[in-house]
């Protein structure tokens, strides 16, 4: 006889991994826990990883006793202090969820929010899932203006870059399919971890929503720990993580930028060898190579990827072939421009402008051309070790 309640859908459970690394929050540390252990249902169980990042209060010993208390708890800890990213990286490692998210030690961030997040992995839709403070559906600790501000500035920035149009790329709660985090290569070590995480999701080409959170702000005076010196950091990694894939107008403008500074340097050094009294044979070649280092390094730093293509010794052989060839090329055409009616000064910044134009062209598709899309994700211990 037909029943309706033998032919209702199954419940799947689903496993959730929740990260939480924690760097002193013995005040924040217990309640936290409870918060997350409370979002456990029928549908939902959890694998709570805390990640001690040598805190210097009771936070480890804290730990360690809340997982004595719940089987669903495992304690790591770094031996020496080293960031948000780094125990991120090890709490990934260590999980065994179907979806892995981030929560912080403290009591910003509401857990009961991460179960709406899950919803759109859940359903099939999503690969990766944030959460928004911009997106105003939950309550919200009015806080700082400027913060907001640079919160938003960086967001924006990043989106440029990756061609997402996220409202909120620091958010901590980040929610991923555990696969995906585990197949991805996390460098940072510290809040440099968020725009990190964006732009190598944006290069794999994944489904990513977005939905609003609330937000429980503190000050620095409650425990606050990023900093001015971590939104500079995030600006290097917008860079870094995202210049080697923009479109090339854009790495091209990056380019000019290094090429600026780059010529500046070698001005600069020119002109204080040459008032020490050394030789113009010996003060401009020394100018020069030292310019040509700088612009190597700012390359590396902020635009291309180091050993994208070739190891570290083919790569700076090319480089200086490239080097050495486009000064004879600056040579050339600066003569060919004068022997043909050109005025020198006329004549040395086509000369340049055309250099500039054959570096970038070198540098972008002989000495760091790029494998493709995705090549974030480690394969045969292929890493950008920069």
């Amino acid at each position: 006889m037909f029943s309706p309640e033998t032919h209702r859908p199954r419940t799947v459970t689903k496993k959730l991994s929740v990260i939480i690394p924690c760097f002193n929050e013995a005040q924040t540390l217990a309640r936290c826990v409870s918060r997350v252990l409370a979002i456990a249902d029928e549908e939902l169980t959890l694998e709570i990883i805390i990640v001690d990042d040598a805190s210097s209060d009771s936070s480890l010993q804290i730990a360690r006793d809340l997982a004595d208390k719940h089987s669903e708890i495992r304690v790591f800890s770094q031996p020496v202090n080293q960031g948000k990213g780094a125990a991120l990286r090890t709490g990934f490692q260590q999980a065994t969820g179907d979806y892995c998210a981030v929560q912080d030690a403290d009591l910003e961030y509401d857990p009961r929010d991460l179960k709406q997040l899950l919803q759109p992995m859940r359903d099939g839709h999503a690969d990766v899932v944030f959460g928004s403070r911009f997106l105003f559906t939950g309550c919200h600790r009015v806080l700082y203006f400027w913060h907001s501000m640079g919160n938003r500035f960086l967001t924006f920035l990043s989106n440029m870059f990756t061609d997402l149009n996220l409202t909120d790329m620091e958010t901590c709660y980040k929610v991923f399919k555990r696969e995906i985090i585990q197949k991805i290569d996390i460098q940072e070590n510290r809040f440099g971890f968020e725009p990190e995480i964006v732009a190598k999701v944006a290069d794999m080409r994944l489904r990513v929503y977005e939905m609003g959170i609330s937000y429980h702000g503190r000050t620095y005076d409650e425990g606050k720990k990023i900093g001015i010196k971590d939104g500079f950091r995030a600006l290097y990694c917008i860079l870094h993580y995202n210049a080697h894939k923009a479109p090339i107008p854009m790495q091209f403008f990056i380019y000019l930028f290094i090429g600026g500074l780059s010529a500046l340097f070698n001005l600069g050094v020119f002109l204080i060898l040459h008032a020490m009294g050394m030789a113009t044979s010996w003060s401009a070649p020394i100018a020069f190579v030292l310019a040509a280092a700088l612009n190597y390094w700012l390359c590396i730093l902020l635009l291309f990827r180091h050993k994208a293509q070739w190891n570290g010794a083919t790569e700076i052989i090319l480089y200086v072939i490239l080097v050495a060839t486009i000064g004879m090329v600056d040579l050339w055409s600066t003569q060919f421009f004068i022997n043909n009616g050109m005025g020198a000064a006329k004549a040395k910044i086509t000369a340049t402008l055309l250099g500039l134009v054959l570096n970038f062209a070198g540098r972008r598709m002989f000495i760091f051309p790029e494998k493709g899309r995705g090549s974030w994700i480690p394969q045969q211990n292929n890493k950008d070790p920069t």
